[in-house]
């Protein structure tokens, strides 16, 4: 004979005492699962680094990229736009030089702090502002022998 919830009947006082105890166990992993499921901010939290770390993944592919074309973009820049991409990285190299003495002349700390950040983003970035420069001066001489 079995029980309504499909269990076969206990026999001996110790199958009952089994039955029971299998009970609680399924029971408490009952109540486990639904906590965790009522848990909105845990499962808010794991789906935000979900999120954040597929944004990582997809920064990275967008950077590689972004890499490949400016390589491809340089590779067929003639040698005299290269030049004046040079240079006119060189001249920028130069006023940026000179409005940081600027600033860490007159500027505020917190200020001068972000402008550091800043130029630190630069110089850890130079072959693709090197490239964004050249890309710049190619379209720019486009645009002028259009015109």
């Amino acid at each position: 004979m079995t029980q309504p919830h499909g269990e076969p009947i206990a026999e001996s006082p110790e199958e009952l005492r089994e039955q029971v105890e299998q009970t609680r166990h399924e029971l408490g992993e009952t109540v486990e699962a639904l906590a965790g499921k009522a848990d909105v901010k845990a499962r808010a939290q794991e789906r935000a680094a979900e999120v954040k770390e597929q944004a990582a993944l997809k920064a990275g592919e967008l950077r590689s990229k972004a890499a490949e074309a400016a390589s491809r973009v340089q590779d067929k820049l003639p040698d005299p736009v290269k030049d004046k991409a040079v240079r006119a990285a060189e001249q920028a190299r130069a006023k940026a030089a000179q409005a940081g003495r600027l600033i860490q002349d007159k500027a505020p700390e917190p200020v001068r702090a972000r402008t550091e950040q800043g130029a630190q983003m630069a110089r850890d970035n130079r072959g693709l502002l090197l490239t964004a420069v050249g890309a710049g001066v190619v379209l720019w001489l486009l645009c002028r022998r259009k015109g």
